[in-house]
């Protein structure tokens, strides 16, 4: 999945990894942490239920114009055990570089 923090503001860090859904799929676990749906607030739909930070979560798209706002010079991060199945089954082309 594209995750992305937006806790901080509309371009903030963001990464391609996997996620758990839970059975009802109100809630996403990545990394330690679960994020609740959420249909309040501005360009974000999962809060992390712990702290209330605002994360857009989405599947990657295979053009890989993920980000809300592509004017962000920040880059996505991949996650190692993810990376090569994104690249060959989501954007259907060999790695960079």
């Amino acid at each position: 999945m594209y995750i992305e923090d937006k806790s901080a503001g509309l371009n903030g860090p963001a990464r391609i990894g996997r996620v758990t859904f839970s059975k009802t799929g109100r809630s996403v676990s990545y990394g330690g942490r679960t994020f609740l749906r959420s249909t309040q607030g501005f360009k974000a739909n999962y809060v992390d239920i712990d702290n209330g930070e605002r994360f857009w979560i989405s599947g990657p798209r295979q053009d890989g114009k993920d980000r809300l706002y592509p004017s962000s010079s920040q880059p996505i991060e991949i996650d190692e055990d993810v990376a090569e199945e994104y690249w060959r089954d989501i954007r259907k082309t060999n790695p960079p570089g």
